[in-house]
């Protein structure tokens, strides 16, 4: 399971460590797109399956069905991880979550969401906001 908050610098190269703890999790063929809150998303291979099984059962005549296929699908990436455990992350994606050099990998139990420190915090408070209601 991926769970915690791990923080981590994207190199000159856009390059950023796996946790060991989530490498051994992903197993090969892990997918990298964007996020639905301007983060992004590493899926293992079976979530990913899950998540393509859930977009293909909305209609292409729904706005919403096409518009997270667009999201996800043009995002989409196979992840090869190197001899350091790091990830090659391509400039749109990086461009996408704003990410610069800061980066915090999150486990979201079935996958990993990599988010700026700042767009985190701000998430959290509006967990925060909406538990407070």
């Amino acid at each position: 399971m991926f769970w915690g908050e791990y923080s981590h610098q994207v190199d000159n190269k856009g390059r950023v460590i796996i946790p060991a703890r989530y490498r051994e999790l992903l197993g090969a063929d892990a997918i990298l797109t964007r996020g639905l809150d301007h983060n992004l998303v590493i899926y293992p291979q079976k979530t990913w399956q899950q998540v393509i099984s859930q977009l293909n059962d909305l209609p292409l005549t729904h706005p919403t069905g096409r518009a997270l296929r667009r999201l996800l699908f043009s995002g989409a990436m196979e992840l090869t991880l190197d001899k350091q455990g790091r990830i090659n992350i391509p400039n749109y994606l990086l461009e996408y979550a704003s990410i610069e050099d800061a980066v915090l990998l999150v486990g979201m139990e079935t996958f990993i969401e990599l988010w700026t420190p700042e767009q985190w915090r701000i998430s959290l408070d509006g967990v925060s906001a909406l538990l407070a209601e």
